[in-house]
């Protein structure tokens, strides 16, 4: 089994920065193998892509994020790291670790997800 525990979230103001971080675990988990993502829910709106990183380290970012955000990855420690900067109020969502070696939703797995809100 593959846990996913993400970290960082809180409170900050418009314009400000956090650091999303993502911890994986598991039996047989190989890290390296894996595409990693942000995902965020905002209340009453569907789930949706912020950031991919494969492995090697291609990269994929939402057009609302982009030169605002910066996904990264460190293989030997299974972490996963969300910088972002220019916070917007707009930005306010749970956002959610999420890791996924294709072949199906037997291959995906998601984090507990953690709460980011831009606020004055």
């Amino acid at each position: 089994q593959v846990q996913l525990a993400e970290s960082g979230g809180g409170l900050v103001q418009p314009g400000g920065s956090l650091r999303l971080s993502c911890a994986a675990s598991g039996n047989r988990f190989t890290f390296n193998i894996y595409a990693m993502g942000w995902y965020r829910q905002a209340p009453g709106k569907q789930r949706e892509l912020v950031a991919t990183i494969t492995s090697p380290y291609n990269t994929n970012y939402a057009d609302s994020v982009k030169g605002r955000f910066t996904i990264s990855r460190d293989n030997a420690k299974k972490m996963v790291y969300l910088q972002m900067n220019s916070l917007k109020p707009e930005d306010t969502a749970a956002y959610y670790c999420n890791a996924n070696r294709g072949g199906g939703p037997k291959y995906e797995y998601w984090g507990q997800g953690t709460q980011v809100t831009v606020s004055s």
